[in-house]
């Protein structure tokens, strides 16, 4: 399956809080190995509130919200385009996901598992820690947003 979508999503992401992965197209093929894409359907749950897995995705297409979830209230944190990446906060704590993560919008994402991470670092050590820089510059712009901060997942 053909990653070009995904990285000309990353590469056309203009948010704030974009996910700056710069790799050439080799690098990107080889990359698409330790991904696994999803067709998302509206309403799919890619990550679930309290739940332990540090798996990151990344947008290629379709829309992803982001929202807490209380007993007293939903509380919708943030609303993410294509190229943007969920995951990111877990991924570094490994915590459970403080929020939920629903499509609303029909696209696809590509999943990066902590143990595919870990074979992708192993095998090709420079593109691990270039995904990884650039997942933490993720992390840190959130945070650096008062307004995006409660979006960190």
């Amino acid at each position: 399956m053909s990653i070009q979508n995904l990285s000309r999503a990353i590469a056309e992401n203009t948010s704030s809080d974009a996910f700056a992965l710069t790799l050439n197209v080799q690098q990107w093929e080889t990359l698409v190995g330790y991904l696994q894409p999803i067709e998302t359907s509206v309403g799919d749950v890619l990550i679930e509130q309290g739940t332990p897995d540090r798996s990151v995705f990344f947008i290629e297409s379709g829309a992803i919200s982001v929202h807490r979830v209380s007993s007293k209230e939903v509380m919708k944190l943030a609303v993410l385009p294509p190229g943007s990446v969920v995951g990111e906060g877990s991924f570094f704590s490994r915590q459970p996901h403080p929020a939920n993560v629903v499509v609303t919008g029909a696209g696809r994402v590509w999943r990066l598992n902590a143990i595919r991470f870990a074979e992708l670092s192993n095998r090709q050590p420079n593109m691990a820690l270039e995904v990884a820089m650039a997942l933490g510059a993720v992390l840190a712009k959130r945070m650096a947003h008062r307004s995006k901060r409660v979006a960190v997942t």
